[in-house]
């Protein structure tokens, strides 16, 4: 990535605290770019153009990372919200369903596996299924039929039914390269977002440390009244200009590397996991996530555990030996967040923001949450600015505390033996606030009551699967008059069986689904 050295220029400009905002300048394209332009201006649309005008600024010559291949269920309301049809995108981007994490070898490293699906337990909400299972490990399975149709590698839903609709609650897997493609698309033909091709070569800062304008290297001025900073780990905007510090997570997240490659398929017939493989190794794990042309497959490791070589010799010792001659790619990153992300009236969107390991694929579901939060909250006088400024700064330190408790939580039960696993274990390696529910889940498991915001990134049903898929078991003796459902539970789980049966014969192939799919849309 090309280094851009950046000046900073104080200009006089008149305070922006006593004008409107109407011009928002993102600066950076690539699926946060466009993605952020999209939600703000097919929220902002008017049939004669005269609402917000909105600048996307891109550089040529800093590539993608490319690597952000999974989504969050989220995902089908926003390409709802901004009018993309679902077989464009499929058709377009190479997708697949994504009906949740598979993780493979992170308890025991014997082959054990457990399902983080995406559809929540049966009951939930009404009844808690985790104290009447015999095997807590088996909960997944026990509360939920989506263990069983990816393990048989099935379609979300049949042919009958609709664009963004389905059976099982499901995300995608997309080649992020064409979904930047997509986006930037139809933000410029359709949601009027202009584009100017250049790189930044200083921010000019007002007299009051906000961001005036941004000059580029062929000396174009941009000025704006909202500035979002979409560049990356450079975070040229918020980190350099303003200079808001990097908190960084290494303490509790080790992951500091990736190794990434695209796998072919053996033939063009090869099935299509309808999820995303995570399969422990000695000092990290391997993702593998199946688009219909290829699987993007990588390697997370911690630099400190593992040399660039070892975790390549993983890497093709997982693929075999058909991958020997399929380059590799290395994306160093650091795990962490800025302080603010919403400084003056500059806000941070994707990795400029922050940036934790591609576990449970967060990236573009904060790109989503933030981008909205921008849109439902631009203000109508820029006098407004620093109350919304403090109200997201305040929820996105709470969910960035949330997400590295949700990773950690993946890490810390493991009983596998090896040096980087049990670093994990280490108490000290353990945020408190992950610790104090752990204290409480000892007795009970996670609910609902647990989690207080608004938008959960991870409801207790997520922290549900992943605790007990690693065999932490509550003492629910505890308070054993608490759980006298013994029969309705009973009830509940012979419903489970009876659904995913049901299921297991009549959702399709996850291949033949999509191209059955997709060719009855090219007919139209």
């Amino acid at each position: 990535m090309q280094a851009i050295v950046l000046t900073l220029v104080t200009t006089r400009t008149k305070p922006f605290m006593s004008k409107a905002v109407n011009k928002i300048v993102i600066v950076g394209g690539g699926t946060a770019g466009w993605l952020t332009a999209a939600i703000i201006a097919a929220q902002h649309k008017t049939d004669d153009n005269q609402g917000l005008q909105i600048l996307l600024v891109e550089s040529s010559d800093i590539p993608t990372v490319g690597v952000g291949e999974g989504t969050w269920p989220t995902m089908k309301n926003t390409l709802q919200q901004i009018g993309l049809k679902e077989s464009d995108v499929f058709a377009r981007c190479h997708a697949g369903f994504k009906q949740g994490g598979k993780f493979v070898d992170w308890v025991h490293g014997n082959g054990d596996f457990y399902y983080h699906p995406f559809t929540v337990p049966l009951g939930y909400g009404r009844i808690d299924l985790a104290p009447y299972v015999d095997n807590i490990e088996n909960y997944a399975v026990e509360s939920n039929f989506q263990h069983h149709v990816c393990e048989a590698g099935l379609a979300p839903r049949s042919m009958a039914e609709g664009e963004y609709k389905g059976q099982c609650n499901y995300a995608y897997h997309l080649d992020a390269g064409e979904f930047a493609e997509v986006l930037k698309e139809h933000c410029k033909n359709n949601l009027n977002v202009s584009q100017i091709i250049g790189t930044v070569a200083s921010v000019n800062l007002t007299p009051e440390g906000a961001i005036g304008s941004i000059l580029l290297s062929n000396q174009q001025q941009i000025d704006g009244d909202l500035f979002v900073d979409c560049t990356g780990f450079s975070s040229l905007l918020l980190g350099q200009a303003l200079e808001v510090p990097f908190i960084s997570a290494d303490k509790v997240l080790f992951n500091d590397s990736a190794l990434a490659l695209h796998m072919p398929y053996e033939s063009g017939t090869s099935p299509i996991a309808s999820h995303t493989i995570a399969t422990g190794q000695n000092a990290g794990w391997i993702w593998d996530i199946g688009l219909t042309h290829r699987r993007g497959v990588g390697h997370v490791y911690s630099s400190q555990y593992l040399s660039d070589d070892e975790a390549e010799a993983n890497l093709r010792r997982y693929l075999g030996p058909t991958s020997d001659d399929i380059p590799v790619r290395k994306i160093g990153f650091k795990s962490g967040h800025r302080a603010q992300v919403w400084k003056q009236n500059c806000v941070a969107v994707g990795m400029s923001a922050g940036f934790v390991e591609p576990l449970e694929a967060t990236a573009i579901m904060l790109v989503e949450i933030s981008a909205r939060f921008i849109a439902d909250n631009i203000p109508p006088d820029a006098s407004l600015t620093p109350i919304i400024a403090k109200r997201f700064n305040q929820q996105m330190a709470y969910r960035w505390s949330r997400i590295i408790d949700f990773l950690k939580l993946h890490y810390m039960l493991t009983k596998r033996p090896e040096p980087y696993w049990q670093a994990h274990t280490d108490p000290d390696s353990i945020p408190d606030s992950l610790k104090e529910d752990l204290a409480l889940w000892k007795f009970r498991g996670p609910i609902s009551a647990d989690f207080d915001a608004a938008i959960e990134l991870f409801p207790a049903a997520s922290y549900q699967y992943v605790l007990y898929g690693m065999g932490f078991k509550p003492d629910f003796s505890r308070q054993a008059h608490l759980y006298n459902q013994q029969q309705n539970a009973q009830k509940v789980m012979l419903r489970n069986q009876q659904l995913t049966q049901q299921l297991l014969e009549t959702l399709p192939p996850h291949r033949e689904y999509i191209e059955r799919w997709l060719s009855t849309q090219s007919m139209r």
